[in-house]
């Protein structure tokens, strides 16, 4: 896809999210492959839910911006580095669900540092994934204002994971992915309520 299309897809994108609650005030950032090894991407502290396609920049694959002037997350390079370590992904999505939030953080403080879901059904949402047998792992990573640092420690984890399908930053939100924005956004609502399943399955006897 072009880059007014792929822009229209994402401006749809944070449209969905935000109104599951999923971005509130300006959280969470979204981008798709290009052509060349460019990458587009929503500019910095643009609410998610009143995006326009004005809203979404290009950058090239180390993050920096190909028009001067423009801003984007800070986060990029979660991004860019989830492109350069998985060819077959074209888009990223990160959302900062309240339960995304209060799991991984719960998580932390028992000493975990990752998620495991299995026996869901809804796992067959997922990318790569055709079984609700399964085990799909999501690393927790500890938080971090590092870009570059937390960068490497998700890819380290993701590297032990046999479905890299998303992972979460404690405190923070969920980021995942799949080969479209439209594969990405089915990816996405369907991690965020699995997250909540288990959410609520830590609230069990």
């Amino acid at each position: 896809m072009d880059f007014p299309a792929l822009a229209q897809a994402l401006v749809d994108a944070g449209q969905c999210l935000a109104g599951q609650g999923w971005a509130p005030a300006t959280s969470g950032n979204y981008s798709a492959r290009l052509a060349d090894n460019q990458i587009a991407i929503t500019v910095s502290g643009r609410p998610k839910g009143r995006l326009t396609t004005d809203d979404i920049m290009v950058v090239d694959g180390a993050g920096q911006p190909v028009t001067p002037g423009q801003r984007s997350s800070a986060e990029t390079p979660l991004h860019t580095s989830v492109y350069q370590q998985f060819p077959a992904v074209g888009a990223v999505l990160h959302t900062h669900s309240v339960d995304c939030v209060a799991l991984s953080r719960w998580y932390q403080r028992q000493g975990k540092n990752s998620l495991i879901l299995t026996n869901y059904e809804l796992l067959k949402a997922l990318p790569g994934i055709t079984s609700h047998a399964v085990e799909v792992v999501i690393p927790i990573v500890a938080n971090s204002q590092d870009m570059t640092a937390l960068a490497d420690e998700v890819l380290t984890q993701l590297a032990h994971v046999p479905y890299p399908v998303g992972y979460m930053i404690a405190g923070h939100g969920l980021y995942s992915w799949a080969a479209t924005v439209p594969q990405a956004l089915v990816a996405t609502e369907a991690l965020e309520v699995l997250v909540s399943c288990a959410l609520w399955e830590t609230r069990l006897p």
